[in-house]
């Protein structure tokens, strides 16, 4: 990082928030600043960029210990509110996962399926602090001999949960339309046929890998706003790549970069994890997660004010293209800009655009981790191993 005119450290900054001193805004109102003042300016004036997103992310789940029965049991098989969790883990804990449907489900064999229930909904329930009925079967050991478990529970009965989620805040995502000649089901909402209307996930300028795009601030250990509590970046997220095609901002023209979050799930919100029904595909579970980035030189203050209008995303095809699998072939590229505006414009057509994500809730948590950072009750973490320190904006 040699060779900046403005050069800061995270125990720099730390100190200006025990302090009360950090300057804090959030990515929106960056963009302001740094078009008035320039790069340079802004890192000296701003010392962390706050960025928000909420939206339906699968690859979410919880690890819950629910203590040992009296007597005990190994419990193999394991179900809450009859969505049946992952027992292969030990005698007395199990994986919940954000997908998972009820048992009895009719699926789609009643098509389109409606999906009123599953794993998203148990650990918004959980969070709720809901009753919830556990359920486990084992086989019988001798230090384990009993065979069934039944008893209802709350959040505070469980001796752990911890949210941890293998892939969220993709950076970037696909837009989605269907050119077939049927409305179509799928993970991206309800497709109308010939391209009737086209739905994207993200958000935007606000969210968070697109204000650091090179990961040069976000790694493990990373400290972030994850369920209305405070959490961690875990590792890189599944499906993680970094080596896409990039605009000259240095942001992906398409899917790149994803983290995995851990965080402890007593002290998450409801109003930040919320259970999801996607009609004829399945069930899914919202997620709040807002990260703050440190200006920690002019390089990142430029990162940190990239707005919609500079970021670029694919339009796929979900009626023919997706679901064959292999490479996808783009029908065209679109900004944030225009998705936002509520129509594109596509092979001649105006196309009505909607988002599965809310960027009233991305702003809502941006502005609540600025305020967490303000009052001195968050603390960035510096991270222990960049998701990509091998890239560079070169």
């Amino acid at each position: 990082m040699s060779g900046h005119r403005v050069q800061k450290t995270y125990r720099e900054i730390n100190e200006k928030i025990k302090q009360g001193k950090a300057v804090v805004v959030t990515a929106e109102e960056m963009i302001d600043i740094v078009q008035r003042h320039g790069d340079v300016e802004a890192a000296k004036r701003i010392d962390v960029v706050t960025t928000g997103t909420f939206a339906p992310m699968c690859s979410s789940g919880a690890f819950l210990n629910f203590g040992h029965a009296s007597p005990r049991i190994k419990a193999m098989k394991v179900w809450l509110n009859d969505v049946q969790a992952y027992g292969g883990v030990a005698a007395a804990d199990c994986y919940i996962g954000a997908t998972e449907v009820a048992e009895g489900d009719p699926l789609n064999s009643v098509y389109p399926g409606e999906f009123h229930y599953g794993g998203g909904h148990v650990i918004e329930d959980l969070v709720a602090g809901n009753v919830i009925k556990l359920r486990a079967e084992g086989y019988g050991t001798d230090c384990y001999p009993a065979r069934k478990f039944e008893k209802n529970i709350t959040i505070r009965d469980l001796r752990d949960a911890v949210l941890f989620n293998p892939r969220n805040a993709y950076q970037n995502y696909n837009c989605a339309v269907n050119m077939s000649d049927k409305t179509i089901y799928t993970y991206m909402g309800v497709l109308r046929p010939r391209m009737g209307n086209a739905n994207y996930s993200t958000s935007g300028q606000l969210s968070p890998l697109f204000n650091d795009p090179y990961y040069k601030t976000i790694g493990i250990g990373t400290r972030i706003f994850l369920g209305g509590a405070q959490g961690y970046v875990a590792w890189q997220g599944t499906q993680h790549n970094p080596h896409v095609g990039r605009g000259e901002n240095g942001v992906p023209r398409g899917g790149a970069g994803t983290i995995a979050t851990i965080g402890d799930l007593k002290e998450m919100t409801p109003e930040w994890l919320v259970g999801a029904s996607f009609l004829g595909y399945g069930v899914s579970l919202y997620v709040g997660i807002g990260i703050p980035i440190p200006v920690l030189n002019e390089e990142m203050a430029r990162y940190a004010a990239v707005k919609d209008e500079d970021i670029f995303t694919q339009v796929y095809d979900y009626g023919m293209d997706y679901p064959k699998g292999g490479e996808l072939k783009s029908l065209g590229e679109v900004s944030y800009g225009e998705l936002r505006s509520g129509s594109i414009r596509l092979h001649g057509k105006v196309i009505p655009t909607a988002p599965l994500s809310s960027y009233y809730k991305a702003r809502q948590i941006a502005h609540v981790l600025k305020n967490w950072i303000e009052k001195g009750a968050f603390l960035l973490g510096e991270p222990q191993k960049l998701l990509s320190s091998e890239l560079s904006s070169e």
